[in-house]
């Protein structure tokens, strides 16, 4: 596909007047909040004592031309990456944790947050990829509906910890272009002990077969771009805490054209080594058993270099 051939969904959304009446909609969920999984019911506009502990405005803690994601996202020109405060896990081994768990950032307007949008479309970004946008997806389409009469046109990324709520992406439909959900376990009692949700894998696994329905598999320019579609990340754990299997089952079941990343990158960050089993780095052999396991299940499309 020619580069200048796509177009965004959410422009046309935009121009339909439906982008509006889904913030509208957004905004009204919020001041009861149920957003996401947990559906803490606060109102996030008065009181910030919910599971993210956020409010209505976005709160980033950095922006910029982001070169360490999948190849299809960077490109030449990079991702241009917002990361949002807060989180809605509380993963014990988080290596971002002075953002997700300890709150650094700086709360921002809807206005700057879409002057931050279109200054990487500027810098020539093949697309904005919002970090940890579950709970903030109220601000983002805020910031969308100023973005867009300022130029904005290029691709938008949900780059998710995968515990999202169907009801919130049904809504959502046609203001991403790409998801990129991670799917972390795939046994409810590790999801307890190791992010603090109990419904894990049931609750991400609906989600990635909506996002799925919405998008399909990652599609790719002439440049070898993404510009829509799913693509799966699996972050493989130590003693295969994750149990990595089963979640390659899933995704091969999805469709076995699904672009997964199998990523290598453990370490025991922040309170991992409080865990059991999570105080290493993980092996080549434990690596190289679950791309092994991916490319016997039929996958094709995987993105597995070590790092």
């Amino acid at each position: 596909m020619d580069k200048m051939a796509f177009v965004s969904s959410y422009l046309e959304l935009y121009e339909s007047g439906n982008l509006k009446k889904i913030t509208e909609e957004v905004k009204r969920i919020v001041q009861k909040c149920t957003l996401c999984p947990h559906r803490c019911g606060v109102d996030r506009s008065a009181d910030m004592s919910g599971f993210c502990r956020s409010g209505v405005f976005p709160v980033v803690s950095a922006w910029n031309a982001h070169f360490g994601e999948e190849a299809v996202l960077v490109g030449k020109n990079g991702s241009g990456t917002i990361f949002f405060t807060n989180c809605n896990l509380h993963c014990v081994y988080c290596q971002n944790y002075d953002i997700s768990q300890l709150g650094y950032g700086k709360e921002i307007s809807f206005d700057d947050l879409a002057c931050i949008m279109v200054e990487l479309q500027k810098r020539g970004c093949h697309n904005i990829n919002f970090v940890t946008p579950t709970h903030m997806v109220y601000a983002i389409l805020e910031a969308l509906l100023i973005a867009v009469p300022m130029g904005l046109r290029i691709p938008l990324v949900y780059n998710t910890g995968g515990y999202d709520s169907v009801d919130t992406l049904r809504l959502l439909e046609g203001v991403f272009d790409i998801f990129m959900p991670d799917l972390k376990y795939s046994d409810a009692e590790t999801g307890y002990e190791l992010s603090g949700i109990s419904d894990y894998p049931s609750v991400s696994q609906n989600a990635v077969r909506e996002m799925y329905g919405q998008v399909g598999d990652l599609k790719t320019d002439s440049r070898g771009i993404a510009y829509r579609g799913i693509l799966v990340r699996h972050l493989v754990l130590p003693n295969d805490r994750a149990g990595s299997k089963r979640v390659i089952d899933f995704c091969a079941g999805l469709s076995t054209n699904t672009y997964v990343n199998i990523m290598d990158q453990y370490r025991p960050a922040y309170r991992a080594r409080e865990c059991r089993d999570l105080g290493r780095r993980i092996t080549r052999d434990e690596f190289a058993q679950t791309v092994q396991h991916a490319l016997s299940m039929g996958l094709k499309r995987l993105d597995s270099v070590r790092t």
